[in-house]
């Protein structure tokens, strides 16, 4: 996880915040309790999902949704 997230706004944003403060264990506590409640909300979310919507409609579902943030990265990231 940590190697694909390398970058991320989040990240970067905890490294502005812990050369900035005083208490980079608090940034650090911060960004744990962010990520893992996150998580969290994501795996309940779609454990919920999937006992309503068979799989095969998830998958698709994904497949749209990626393809259209690709689409619109492609599309708009000339601007």
């Amino acid at each position: 996880m940590f190697l694909a997230e390398i970058g991320d706004k989040s990240q970067l944003a905890a490294i502005a915040l812990g050369g900035s403060l005083k208490s980079p264990r608090a940034v650090f506590l911060g960004s744990v309790t962010a990520l893992l409640l996150a998580t969290l909300i994501g795996v309940l979310l779609g454990g919920g999902i999937a006992q309503l919507l068979p799989v095969r409609s998830l998958k698709t579902m994904a497949a749209i949704g990626f393809t259209l943030m690709a689409l619109r990265l492609l599309w708009f990231s000339k601007q």
